[in-house]
């Protein structure tokens, strides 16, 4: 039984040390900041005459936020969503992705408007695509966005 006791003992203590350390968080595309992003570029579109959607998510290529523009039809809606996700998983934008010539890869998006969204420390978190308005209006709507949350497009140096 000493024996048995022992062993216990010494499993126990052979997970607490610094060498079984539990996994480290990682960073993640938090709800408020995902609606902060979709609302600041909404705003910026409409001031701008345009009538865009708006989808924001996280660095899976989960949803997280979305929204559009009465009026916006259900082609820039599905467009908005191609883009975000494409910038999500891959962490480029959009307008890069296109010019891999990987055009069946999957999730990918070959047109600009979506813009990967990283912390200030450079963690790839997640993105945005934006659509309804010109590509380049569409990137920098997300852009501009991503920024007024506190976030970046590109990792420091990047």
């Amino acid at each position: 039984m000493k024996h048995v006791f022992t062993c216990l003992i010494a499993i126990a203590f052979a997970c607490s040390s610094p060498g079984v350390a539990a996994q480290g968080t990682r960073a993640v595309l938090e709800s408020a900041t995902a609606d902060a992003i979709r609302n600041h570029c909404l705003a910026h579109a409409a001031a701008a005459g345009f009538t865009v959607a708006v989808a924001v998510f996280d660095h899976g290529g989960d949803l997280v936020s979305f929204a559009r523009h009465d009026g916006a039809t259900p082609a820039t809606t599905a467009v908005a969503h191609w883009k975000g996700r494409s910038a999500a998983v891959y962490l480029n934008p959009t307008a890069d992705t296109g010019t891999w010539n990987m055009p069946t890869a999957p999730m990918i998006a070959t047109i600009g408007g979506g813009m990967p969204l990283f912390t200030r420390d450079g963690i790839g978190i997640g993105g945005v695509g934006v659509s309804g308005a010109p590509p380049e209006f569409d990137a920098e709507c997300g852009t501009l966005a991503a920024q007024a949350a506190g976030l970046a497009v590109a990792p420091p140096g990047g």
